[in-house]
């Protein structure tokens, strides 16, 4: 997400913030795996050090709304059911980016959707509005150089992968507008509750 043109209130706390699906920690070392050779191999620093992960949205907002978003993902996330995430072999987006292929994108996009009203918490001003991701996938490596991307595709188009994990629940997390690593700031599982015992969450 650009941040480089947004505009900050002195006095104000800014972060940015990743709602994300988390692969289980065996699937994310042999995911890690690839990541560190893709880095070595092509000498892409950025895909050693990202963790491997499925974006659902991401946005920038004032720290102090925090607590009024953990709310609202809260109830979302207990009226949504766990799903199993299916992942095969690798696409890319040119000339920038590789990417593992995720194969479960009705099940990821379907979430997204339930995502959305909670749109107007994510929402900064006019100018900053929330991305909801409408390709699925989970990352090698991107903001690839020409070279890059060209050389290492002709390689990853033709290997194969395959993984797949539960998604019981979805994690938020957030870092300064100045970079760094991205801390966690809510675990939101998936309960599959109904409509009445949401509400009696949200108004009781």
């Amino acid at each position: 997400m650009d941040t480089k043109s947004l505009i900050q209130i002195p006095g104000y706390i800014y972060n940015e913030y990743l709602l994300v699906l988390n692969p289980h920690e065996e699937l994310r070392n042999k995911i890690m795996e690839i990541k560190t050779k893709f880095s070595d191999t092509y000498k892409v620093p950025n895909a050693r050090w990202s963790k491997p992960h499925i974006t659902l949205a991401n946005f920038v907002q004032f720290e102090m709304m925090e607590g009024k978003l953990v709310n609202r993902l809260r109830i979302i996330a207990m009226g949504y059911h766990p799903f199993k995430v299916e992942l095969k072999g690798f696409g890319s987006f040119p000339s920038h980016t590789i990417f593992i292929n995720v194969e479960s994108q009705l099940q990821v996009k379907t979430l997204v959707t339930e995502l959305r009203p909670a749109q107007r918490l994510m929402t900064l001003n006019k100018d900053n509005k929330p991305h909801f991701i409408d390709n699925p996938h989970l990352t090698v490596a991107r903001k690839l150089l020409p070279w890059q991307y060209e050389q290492a595709w002709i390689q990853y188009q033709q290997q194969h992968f395959s993984g797949r994990f539960m998604a019981n629940g979805m994690l938020l997390l957030k870092r300064s507008l100045n970079g760094g690593s991205y801390q966690l700031v809510q675990w939101f599982e998936f309960m599959n509750l109904p409509v009445n015992t949401r509400q009696g969450a949200l108004f009781g």
